[in-house]
């Protein structure tokens, strides 16, 4: 029965980490951005995020987003730097034309550094892609 199951592999969706200045509080921050790249429209997006690694762990966070149009973006949360210590693991689930899609992207410990930070033109921001 399992081999009966087919799960279709994801393409044209990323989760990218962010520094960007806050204006209201005159920080620079991390924020957590998803991405769509494909040309269809996102619909009922879960995203389960947490950081961990051999001996600490935070809380599970969800976040659902009803949509995520085609070729966009959308801020998804704030990522404190005392977690970059952390694998940050963010599962991502969504429909895409009527078929249901899963991915886990991971952010491992000590990525998410500003030398780590590249040009993702489609967010017109510097960012580092999870894996």
């Amino acid at each position: 029965m399992k081999k009966d199951i087919h799960i279709p592999e994801v393409s044209g969706v990323q989760i990218i980490a962010v520094l960007e200045y806050n204006d209201i509080y005159k920080t620079d921050d991390w924020n957590i951005y998803i991405l769509n790249e494909k040309d269809v429209d996102l619909e009922m997006i879960v995203i389960v995020s947490k950081g961990f690694d051999e001996k600490d762990q935070t809380s599970v966070m969800r976040k659902k987003l009803d949509t995520l149009p085609a070729k966009s973006f959308a801020k998804v949360e704030l990522i404190q730097p005392e977690l970059f210590k952390l694998n940050n693991q963010f599962q991502v689930t969504f429909f895409a034309d009527n078929t249901l899609f899963d991915k886990t992207f991971t952010f491992s410990k000590n990525t998410i550094k500003e030398g780590n930070l590249r040009m993702i033109p489609a967010l017109n921001k510097r960012g580092i892609l999870a894996k």
